[in-house]
């Protein structure tokens, strides 16, 4: 019967330890979350996505998919001298998330197909408009290298135009 009060007595106060640090964690929590966030008015977590974000420069990029015909510009360095140069054509492919992504644009150069691929949030892309929006049943368009002439072509995707009426 001893061992058993003893046993009671260890579980008990290694409760109330155990209770006790967890309070203190808490309070420490709390004033550290308090210092941090009344000047700055601002959580830990905005904090870090505001700190990402002015790091990684955030661009708007256009809503575009296989098939559209694009022009992407963007910055060319040579030396101590920076132009912005554009590519002009249609999008063969987008792959990867996050970070990683990329797409693949393809122009026809002096008869010559020229394939480039470029990074979502590269800092090197000044800016990408869409030209025309393709009508296409494929995410990739391989198929497009093997083609020339009319049967290159990608339809346009016709838009409807709000406030028109046909009677």
């Amino acid at each position: 019967m001893p061992v058993d009060a003893d046993l009671d007595l260890l579980t008990c106060s290694t409760l109330a330890l155990v209770r006790s640090k967890k309070s203190e964690i808490a309070n420490l929590k709390s004033k550290i979350s308090c210092y941090l966030c009344d000047p700055l008015k601002i959580s830990i977590m905005d904090a870090r996505d505001y700190v990402h974000e002015q790091l990684t420069g955030k661009k708007d990029i256009p809503d575009f998919k296989p098939g559209d015909n694009i022009t992407v510009n963007y910055k060319i360095i040579e030396g101590n001298k920076e132009r912005i140069q554009s590519f002009k054509g249609d999008v063969i492919k987008r792959q990867g998330t996050g970070a990683t992504a990329t797409f693949t644009v393809r122009k026809i150069s002096d008869g010559v197909g020229v394939e480039r691929l470029f990074p979502f949030f590269s800092p090197n892309i000044e800016s990408i408009v869409i030209n025309k929006t393709g009508r296409i049943r494929r995410a990739k368009l391989y198929y497009q290298r093997k083609r020339s002439g009319k049967s290159a072509r990608i339809k346009e995707k016709r838009h409807a135009i709000e406030g028109v009426v046909t009677e």
